[in-house]
C-alpha cells in the first residue's frame, strides 16, 4: 500500500469514528499539496459537510487531528479553507530511501500480459527523413519505452509508403536529368540523392507550369474562370491574408508576387494541369501505369532508387538509435482489405452503389459516407488500412494498436477505427491515434517537394557540433580518449535534439528554431544530463569511503523531502505517461528533478556533510535520484553520460 493509499485509508477510518457515516476509498480526493503550502499531500473535505453537518475546515481540523494520532507515517497537518495538508513523516522518507536507492529499475512495473504494436516513422520513399519525420519517430519510440515500463509486451512496426505517384516522381526525374548518377558517384547521402531529385521534378514541373500560364490556353482558362465574381472575391481574399503574412516577415518580393492570378495558377488549378496538360504529369502517371501492370524496367529503376532510400533511412534510423520489430510495405499492402469490404457487403455494413462502388454510412456517428472501394474494383487508402490492422492482428495477435500519425489525418483515423468496430474486430476497442501536431519552422511551412525542409541528417548534425563546440569551450573531457569524447557528445548532441522535440506535449503544434534546440541551458537535455554527471561524480568521490548507516539521519531538510517525493510519485507517473502516451510528462519530471537536485547540490554538502549519518543519507538520495534520471531519460531514447 502506497502512502496515498494509507492516507486514504486512514480518512476512511476516520470518517467512521468521528461522524459514524461510511465512505468509499474512491470518495477522498487526495493530491500533491501546492507550493506554496506547507504539506506533501492534500485531502479535500468538502465532500463529507454533508456527512458530518459540520463546516469543511471544522472537518479538516479533527480529521488531521486524527490522522496524526493514528496513522504514524503522518507527522503534522495544517488547514486552508477545507483543504487538509499532511506532512509526511521523515521516517516514512528514510524508509522508502532505504528500500529503493539501488535499483537502476525504479519505475518498470511488472509484466502485464497484454500486448501492445506501435506504428511509427511510416515514410514515403522518394525524400530522406526530415524534422517532420523525427517528431514522429521520437513520439513513437518513447511510446514503445513507456509501454514496456508499465509492463506492457510492445511490438515496433511501420508501413513504408513505396509507391505512387510521389515516387514515381523522383524515378522520372532521376531518369531524365540523372546521368546514371548514384550515392557513390555524387558522394551523396543514398536517400539524399533520391530526395534532390523528387525536388528536382517540381522544379522543372514549375518551370513548364509557368510557361503554360503564359500560353493561350493558360490565359485563356484563367479568363473563363474570373468571369465569375465569386471566384474573384476568393482569390483577393486570399491577396489579402497572404499580403499581410508576407509583410509581418519583411518579404517585399512576395508582396509583389501576389495576385488574383497566382492564387489561380497556384491554389485552383495546379493538380488540373497536372493531370490534364503536363508532359511531366502525364509521364509520371504513365509510369505509375507501367509500375502496376508489372513492368520489368520500370520495377527494376524502383527496386534501385528504393533501395537507396533504405539504406539512407537505416542509416538515419541507426543515429537516433531506433529500430523496428516489422517493416510493412504499401507495395504488398495497397491491394489488401478487398476481402474485408465484401465481408462487409455481406453483413450489411456497407452498401454498393449503381456504379459497383463500396461505401460506408457514418453519418450516425457523425462522419459522412466513406467510400472503400472504386467502381473498377481498384483500392483506396481506407481500403488498405482495414486490411493491413487485420493482417497485423493475424501476425502479432496485439488487441491493442497504437497509430503515430500527424493530426492532418484526425479524421481518416476516426472512419478507420469506427469501420473496425462495425465489423466486430476482436482489437477494434483497442485502437489508439496518437495524434501530434505538425512542426513548424520560423520561416514558415517545410515542404518537401519544395526543398524548403530540415533534412533530419542535417539537423542531427548541427545539434552534435554544437555539442562539440560547447565541450571544447569547457574542455571538461579534453583528457578522455578522442573516441570517447566522441561517443560524450554523440550523447550531448542527440539529447538536446530528443529533448526539445519530446517536452512539447504531443497534440500541440510546434514551432521548431534550429538555434534554441542546441541551447545547452534551460529546459534542455543537456541540463539534465549535467545534474546526472554529477551525481557520478559525487559517486566516484565516495566510492572508498566507508559510509555509516543513514538511519541515525531522521530530520531532514525540506530540499531533501520535496526531491524524495519526486522520486516516490515516479513510478505512478509512468504509468500514467504510459496509458496517455504523453512523453512531454517524463520529460518535464525529469526537469524538474534535475533543477530541484542542482539546487540541493549547491545549497548543502554531501561529502562533507555535517554528520556521517547526513552524509551516507545524501549519498544514497544521490544515487536514488541518478537511477531514476538514468531510467526516466531511457523512457525519452536519450542516453547519460558519466561525464560532460
Amino acid at each position: 500500500m502506497n502512502i496515498g493509499e494509507i492516507i486514504q485509508q486512514g480518512v476512511v477510518e476516520g470518517v467512521k469514528r468521528l461522524y459514524g457515516a461510511v465512505v468509499s476509498i474512491d470518495q477522498v480526493a487526495i493530491s500533491t499539496t501546492r507550493k506554496e503550502f506547507e504539506g506533501d499531500y492534500t485531502v479535500v473535505t468538502f465532500p463529507f459537510a454533508r456527512l458530518a453537518g459540520k463546516k469543511p475546515d471544522e472537518i479538516a481540523q479533527e480529521l488531521g487531528e486524527y490522522l496524526q494520532r493514528e496513522v504514524h507515517e503522518i507527522a503534522r497537518f495544517n488547514v486552508v479553507k477545507g483543504f487538509l495538508n499532511l506532512v509526511v513523516s521523515d521516517h516514512f522518507w528514510v524508509r522508502f530511501l532505504e528500500s529503493m536507492y539501488q535499483n537502476p529499475q525504479y519505475g518498470q512495473h511488472p509484466a502485464k500480459g497484454e500486448k501492445v504494436m506501435v506504428e511509427y516513422s511510416s515514410p514515403n520513399t522518394n525524400k530522406p527523413l526530415h524534422l517532420g519525420h523525427i517528431r514522429n519517430i521520437l513520439l513513437g519510440w518513447s511510446s514503445v519505452q513507456l509501454l514496456q515500463a508499465a509492463g506492457y509486451e510492445v511490438v515496433k512496426v511501420q508501413i513504408v509508403n513505396d509507391r505512387g505517384i510521389a515516387i514515381c516522381k523522383s524515378m522520372l526525374a532521376w531518369q531524365l536529368f540523372a546521368n546514371g548518377e548514384t550515392p557513390e558517384k555524387a558522394g551523396i547521402k543514398s536517400d539524399h540523392l533520391v530526395g534532390k531529385y523528387y525536388v528536382l521534378f517540381e522544379k522543372r514541373f514549375q518551370e513548364e507550369y509557368k510557361n503554360w500560364q503564359q500560353s493561350e490556353a493558360g490565359v485563356q482558362v484563367y479568363a473563363q474562370w474570373q468571369q465569375n465574381e465569386k471566384n474573384l472575391q476568393k482569390a483577393n481574399k486570399w491577396v489579402e491574408d497572404e499580403q499581410k503574412k508576407a509583410a509581418e516577415k519583411g518579404n517585399d518580393v512576395a508582396v509583389l508576387e501576389l495576385t488574383p492570378d497566382r492564387y489561380f495558377f497556384k491554389e485552383v488549378y495546379k493538380n488540373t494541369y497536372f493531370n490534364e496538360y503536363s508532359s511531366l504529369g502525364k509521364a509520371a502517371k504513365e509510369m505509375l501505369l507501367r509500375w502496376e501492370a508489372g513492368d520489368p524496367d520500370t520495377l527494376a529503376l524502383w527496386r534501385q532508387m528504393n533501395n537507396w532510400v533504405y539504406q539512407g533511412f537505416d542509416a538515419t534510423y541507426a543515429k537516433l538509435g531506433v529500430t523496428f520489430d516489422k517493416i510493412y510495405y504499401e507495395s504488398n499492402t495497397y491491394l489488401l482489405g478487398k476481402d474485408t469490404v465484401d465481408k462487409g457487403l455481406a453483413q450489411g455494413v456497407f452498401y454498393q452503389k449503381e456504379d459497383g462502388s463500396a461505401w460506408i454510412d457514418l453519418t450516425d456517428a457523425k462522419l459522412d459516407h466513406k467510400l472503400l472501394l472504386r467502381s473498377d474494383g481498384t483500392s483506396v487508402y481506407m481500403t488498405q488500412d482495414l486490411g493491413t490492422a487485420q493482417m497485423r492482428y493475424q501476425d502479432f495477435g496485439a488487441k491493442r494498436m497504437v497509430y503515430v500519425v500527424g493530426d492532418e489525418q484526425n479524421y481518416h483515423f476516426q472512419v478507420l477505427f469506427e469501420i473496425l468496430k462495425r465489423l466486430g474486430e476482436p482489437y477494434a476497442d483497442g485502437l489508439f491515434h496518437l495524434s501530434y501536431g505538425m512542426v513548424d519552422l520560423p520561416t514558415g511551412k517545410m515542404k518537401s517537394r519544395e526543398g524548403t525542409v530540415v533534412d533530419a541528417d542535417d539537423l542531427i548534425e548541427e545539434v552534435i557540433r554544437e555539442a562539440r563546440v560547447n565541450s571544447e569551450e569547457r574542455a571538461n573531457i579534453s583528457d578522455l580518449e578522442k573516441a570517447e569524447q566522441e561517443q560524450i557528445i554523440w550523447s550531448i548532441g542527440l539529447a538536446a535534439l530528443k529533448f526539445f522535440i519530446l517536452k512539447v506535449q504531443p497534440k500541440k503544434r510546434m514551432l521548431f528554431d534550429p538555434k534554441e534546440s542546441v541551447d545547452m541551458q534551460g529546459q534542455t537535455g543537456p541540463y539534465v544530463q549535467n545534474a546526472f554527471v554529477r551525481i557520478r561524480s559525487v559517486m566516484r568521490k565516495a566510492a572508498q569511503e566507508p559510509q555509516a548507516a543513514s538511519g541515525n539521519y531522521e530530520t531532514l531538510e525540506s530540499i531533501e523531502r520535496e526531491l524524495l517525493g519526486q522520486v516516490y510519485a515516479f513510478p505512478s507517473l509512468v504509468a500514467t505517461a504510459a496509458e496517455e502516451l504523453d512523453p512531454s510528462t517524463i520529460a518535464n519530471f525529469c526537469y524538474d528533478l534535475a533543477k530541484n537536485y542542482h539546487r540541493f547540490y549547491h545549497d548543502y554538502s554531501i561529502l562533507n556533510a555535517e554528520t556521517e549519518g547526513a552524509k551516507a543519507f545524501r549519498l544514497r538520495l544521490s544515487e536514488a535520484i541518478g537511477h531514476t534520471l538514468q531510467f526516466g531519460m531511457a523512457l525519452l531514447g536519450i542516453e547519460m553520460p558519466e561525464k560532460m
